[in-house]
This record gives C-alpha cells, structure tokens and sequence, in this order.
C-alpha cells in the first residue's frame, strides 16, 4: 500500500509539474557534443524560438564526451519535468553497440521526443590535393599514403567513409575529431581528406578552403547542389545522414512530451530558421514523438549492423 501510494504521489507531482510547465524555472537543453557541432547548431537555432515563445529562459549546455554519451548519462538522471532535456546526433543510436557501456539503453532510459534536421556526410579535400572527384582520390589513395578525419570513431562521418574505404578496396589511415574540429584538419592540411557532416563544412567549401566532392545522401543536397552523390560517381547503396534529436529522461507525462513537440515544430519551422537550415544543409520534416520512436526501432540495429561489419570499437 505503501508503495502504491507513492507512486500515486510521484504520478500526481510530475502531472502537476507537467501542467506548471515551463514558468518554474529555466530549461537545460544539454548537448552532447562542442559548440559549432552541427548538433550544437540545432540547438542553438531553437533555443532563442522557444524562448520567446514560452517566455522562459532557454539555456544551451554543451557536455562533450564519448561520443555524446556524457550528456546522455546526465540527463538520463535528471527529473522528467521538463526542463532538462538532450539534444544529441545519431550517435544515440550507434553508441550501444559501439561502446562496451554506453552508460544508457536507448529504448528504456529516455523518451523519443521529436526527431530534428538530418544532414548528409560530406568528403571534402584539401585544394592541394589533385583529386576533382571521388574517382580521382580513389586512384592517387592507391599511389600515396593519404588520411582523413572524421567526427569520431563510430560517427557515421567515420562509417560513411569506412564503407567507400571497402566498397574501392582502398587503404586511407582514420584520424578521428571532435566533430567541430574535422573538416579544419583538411583545412590546415594535417590530413589530406575531412568525412563530417554538412554544416561545419559547407563555409569552407563555399570559401575555398575545401574541395568537396561527394555527399552521401541519394540525392544531392540544396546547399551545395554541384556537389554528386557517392552513388553518381561509382558506388551504390549509399543514403548515410547524419540526424539530430531531442529527448527528455524517461518517466515523463505524455501531455509535457507533446507539448515539447509542439513548441520544437514551432521553432524549427519558423522562417529565419528554416532560412539558416537550408544554407547549412540541415532538412527536416515535422513528425510526432510516436513517428520518431519506430523510427529509433529501425536506426539501433541498423547502426548495430554497420558497427559489426566495420569492426569499430570506441573502448
């Protein structure tokens, strides 16, 4: 009886907190990865809409670390009120099966709350590397010992690139970055070659500062549109995005969940937003916290299997 009541207790507290939501206090959206991270750039682009809309301070928290796993692990402690809440990459989906102890369970330990922008992996290259495509650094890879960076072991930046590695029978050395940092390796020239997603590299490649030459998504991407697919240049099968999303801890009230929801669509589809998304790369369509949570059903074990067949680990 004692523990029925409660739970009673706890059920009536988050329903009330749920209803009080957002005027008690400021609310986290902690990120699992550096600032300038295109994870970070979502964030910090909904962060000032939802502000404003629900006249209540949002604060950006930016908690790098194991490929995200650091923030996850925090806010997978936090209350399920409200005002903590993760954003993060499809590293979620990867980390389980790439870590020994990611430190979560991806279906148990955090509610799905909406799905964010999805972004291509792009393969840039320093100018003074003599390769225009992807069939010219295949052929000098196979003369010269070439590297390239990528956003961190187990990234799909860094499996995109593993898989092209396989698919041309190729030997190119993997350095991995903070995600932030890779495409300035190229940049500076400390590997001939960057793998990351979209946003940190597109003001390089509009500056000339890299030469991209592929994107890894079916189609090619608005933002830089005389740039061909992996697929328009000799492979096959490639359709690799790297996607943001935000969650709330487990046990939270499915009216605060939708709520959320809301208030992200809101932010995402405003149109300075949608405006800054375009030029970065970033496309997104609205979906519910349901859509999103069988969409996580497929991404773990499809991620789980491109772990295995590449043979990263991050322990």
């Amino acid at each position: 009886m004692r523990r029925l009541a409660f739970l009673l207790q706890v059920f009536f507290v988050l329903t009330a907190a749920a209803e009080d939501w957002p005027k008690q206090k400021a609310i986290h959206i902690v990120v699992g990865f550096a600032p300038a991270s295109t994870t970070d750039l979502v964030a910090r682009l909904v962060a000032p809409k939802l502000g404003e809309a629900l006249d209540q301070s949002v604060i950006v928290e930016n908690k790098p670390g194991a490929g995200g796993n650091v923030a996850a692990q925090h806010v997978k402690r936090a209350a399920p009120d409200g005002y903590t809440l993760l954003v993060t990459s499809v590293a979620y989906a990867v980390n389980p099966s790439l870590y020994a102890n990611a430190g979560y369970d991806p279906f148990t330990d955090f509610i799905p709350v909406i799905l964010g922008p999805s972004t291509p992996n792009i393969i840039a290259v320093n100018p003074a590397v003599p390769a225009k495509n992807l069939q010219e650094l295949v052929a000098l890879a196979r003369k010269e010992k070439l590297s390239y960076a990528s956003s961190g072991v187990g990234t799909t930046t860094h499996l995109s690139m593993e898989r092209i590695k396989t698919a041309a029978k190729v030997d190119i050395t993997h350095i991995p970055y903070q995600p932030a940092q890779a495409v300035g390796a190229a940049v500076a020239g400390h590997t001939q070659i960057s793998s990351t997603s979209m946003p940190p590299a597109v003001p390089h490649a509009k500056a000339g500062r890299v030469r991209a030459i592929a994107v890894t998504s079916a189609q090619r991407s608005p933002a830089l549109p005389e740039v061909p697919t992996v697929n328009e240049q000799g492979f096959s099968g490639f359709d690799d995005l790297t996607w943001t999303a935000f969650f709330a801890p487990a046990g939270m009230q499915q009216d605060l969940v939708n709520r959320i929801n809301s208030e992200v669509t809101r932010a995402l589809a405003a149109p300075e937003v949608r405006e800054r998304r375009a030029i970065l790369g970033l496309e997104w369509k609205p979906n519910t916290p349901a859509e999103f949570a069988a969409f996580l059903r497929e991404e773990v074990p499809k991620w789980a299997k491109a772990v295995k067949d590449s043979g990263a680990k991050a322990d």
